[in-house]
């Protein structure tokens, strides 16, 4: 893919940016126009490649935001784990604006969710608190540091997910808190106010 896409394009259209990661790529255009002529011209240098496009995930994309204003019938994209899409942002005096903008995807997310469940933190009462965050917190903070550089709020979801798992661990570890999962709740809640034991990677977005 060097030299039959990045140096072709490099060199053919020096003016349109464009990232790669593997056999996933995005290239940005001015215009439709453009990007259709574009599109055309790719099909084309990969046909002499031996290579061809991707059917269904090869399409142009509007990104649409406050200053383009129109209706197509793609303006969302996903790549390296990001959904791209128009969001409401705020810039620094505080004006909701519409942003075109990046955000960690549905299917990223999926993938996070079966990890967590593959975990199965309820039925690790034979381990301390201790133990339970030196195990998980390298995956959690890779996935924060990754996917938290834009639009953090955006794994308020999935963090909740694991302060859950914890709450029911707890509740089945202790038995004094009964079955309610809210006493696992406050029972973490206190931990972390007071700083006890353990500090877990999600606990910074977590009220």
């Amino acid at each position: 893919m060097h030299y039959a896409f990045d140096m072709w394009l490099a060199s053919q259209y020096p003016d349109n940016p464009f990232a790669r990661y593997a056999d996933d790529a995005v290239i940005h255009c001015k215009t439709k126009q453009e990007a259709e002529q574009l599109l055309n011209a790719l099909r084309a240098r990969l046909k002499e490649c031996h290579l061809e496009l991707h059917p269904k995930k090869t399409r142009i994309v509007y990104c649409k935001d406050a200053n383009r204003r129109e209706d197509h019938d793609h303006t969302s994209l996903d790549f390296l784990g990001y959904t791209f899409r128009p969001r409401r942002s705020c810039n620094r005096q505080g004006k909701i604006f519409l942003n075109f903008a990046p955000a960690i995807s549905q299917k990223a997310q999926k993938r996070i969710k079966e990890a967590i469940r593959g975990w199965k933190l309820p039925t690790r009462t034979g381990m301390a608190l201790e133990e339970l965050a030196h195990w998980i917190n390298p995956q959690i903070r890779g996935w924060i540091q990754y996917y938290g550089k834009f639009n953090r709020s955006t794994l308020y979801h999935l963090t909740d997910i694991i302060e859950t798992k914890l709450s029911l661990w707890a509740c089945k570890k202790y038995k004094r808190l009964g079955r309610l999962r809210e006493k696992g709740r406050e029972w973490l809640r206190r931990i972390r106010k007071r700083d006890l034991g353990p500090y877990f990677a999600h606990w910074a977005f977590v009220p």
